[in-house]
């Protein structure tokens, strides 16, 4: 029997685009988690060029806080097999490039290719761009990570807050 007060997880898995390369453990959550992550990894794993024969690497870590603690809160360490904290460190070595040069069509270049190039940009745009995550009453709409306060969908996020998501992205459902 059952206790009614457990929520079934499920494992996110891999698709047709992408691969799911931590260990089944590090992603258990609801299904409605799976379900709505697997349709945004698929929708960004396609527009970024990858398909069944070639697939984006997707790696996760478990949380414990919050929404974790339930399984409807998961956090994404890696893609392509380089760490978000990494691509973000890209995307910001671009932008100084691009602000240095005085060169106009060097620097359009710059911020031209930074875009379809990172990774870990991408993936944080389709998620602000095509995912439904929660946000609960009073509190931000619960995706966070490097690019929050530049691009997400709830920019006032606290130092704290910041500093804990400089090198994953935090989604919940």
């Amino acid at each position: 029997m059952r206790d009614a007060g457990v929520i079934d997880r499920v494992p996110i898995r891999s698709g047709r685009s992408y691969c799911v390369t931590s260990p089944a453990a590090h992603a258990l959550v609801t299904r409605e988690l799976a379900d709505e992550l697997s349709r945004v990894l698929e929708r960004f794993a396609v527009e970024a060029g990858f398909d069944e024969r070639r697939r984006v690497s997707i790696y996760f870590q478990p949380g414990i806080f919050g929404h974790h603690a339930l399984g409807r809160a998961v956090d994404i360490y890696a893609v392509g097999g380089v760490g978000i904290g990494a691509w973000k460190q890209r995307w910001d070595e671009a932008g100084r490039r691009a602000s240095q040069t005085g060169d106009a069509a060097a620097r359009q270049i710059i911020t031209k290719r930074e875009p379809v190039i990172n990774l870990g940009w991408r993936l944080y745009k389709a998620l602000q761009l095509y995912g439904r995550w929660a946000q609960p009453y009073g509190f931000p709409i619960q995706l966070f990570g490097p690019w929050t306060r530049r691009e997400g969908p709830w920019r006032h996020i606290s130092d704290r807050m910041l500093r804990a998501h400089l090198d994953h992205i935090h989604v919940a459902k």
